[in-house]
C-alpha cells in the first residue's frame, strides 16, 4: 500500500490518500480520542503521541496534531498506523455507529443551500481535507460546521465570509450571513 500525503492550509493538520475508499457514505469527525470509540481507524491513529484530532473522508483521512509535536517523528508513525488498519481488515467504522441521513422535510430554501454546498463547497474543502457540513438556517443565517483541515484552519473565516457566504447570498436572496458553530 502506498499512502500520499498532502499539505493543507491549516499547518496542524496534514492529509493522507491511502488510495482506497476510507468512507463510502460521508464524513466522520473525531475532535479529541474520547470520541473514536466507533472508529477502529481513528483510535488507531489517537495512539501517535500528538495527535489531537481525526477527520475521515471518503478517500482521505485528515490528522492535527498538536502545535508542539513535529510532523518529521509524527507522520510515519501515523503513516504506519494506516497501513497497519488497513492491513488489518478491520473496519473504518464500525457498523451501525454511523449517523442516520438528515430527515427530508427541508424547504426550499434549505434544499437549495444545501445543493450548493454539496456541489461547490465541499468538494474544494475537501480537496484541502475537510468538510463544512450543514447545520440550520434561521433568521437569514447559515450555521455551518467545520471539520478537518478546516477546523481551526487560519484561512477558514476568510473562505466562510468571502467565499461561501458571498456565494450563497448571490444564488439565495434571503441568505444574509454565515456562521460557523461547533
Amino acid at each position: 500500500m502506498f499512502i500520499q500525503t498532502e499539505p493543507t492550509p491549516n499547518p496542524t493538520t496534514l492529509k493522507f490518500l491511502p488510495g482506497t475508499i476510507v468512507m463510502p457514505h460521508g464524513t466522520a469527525d473525531f475532535a479529541d480520542a474520547s470520541r473514536a470509540g466507533t472508529s477502529p481507524l481513528a483510535t488507531r491513529l489517537f495512539t501517535v503521541d500528538g495527535v489531537t484530532s481525526v477527520f475521515l473522508g471518503s478517500d482521505f483521512i485528515t490528522v492535527g496534531k498538536a502545535d508542539a509535536a513535529d510532523w518529521q517523528v509524527v507522520k510515519p508513525q501515523l503513516l504506519a498506523a494506516i497501513m497497519e488498519h488497513f492491513s488489518s481488515g478491520q473496519p473504518v467504522i464500525d457498523e451501525g455507529s454511523e449517523e442516520a441521513a438528515s430527515s427530508g422535510d427541508d424547504d426550499g430554501i434549505v434544499m437549495q443551500i444545501k445543493e450548493l454546498l454539496d456541489t461547490r463547497v465541499r468538494p474544494a474543502v475537501a480537496q484541502d481535507g475537510g468538510d463544512i457540513i450543514f447545520r440550520s438556517f434561521e433568521d437569514g443565517i447559515v450555521y455551518l460546521h467545520l471539520q478537518g483541515a478546516c477546523s481551526g484552519c487560519p484561512s477558514s473565516s476568510a473562505t466562510l465570509k468571502h467565499g461561501i457566504e458571498n456565494m450563497l447570498k448571490y444564488y439565495v436572496p434571503e441568505v444574509m450571513a454565515v456562521q460557523a458553530v461547533d
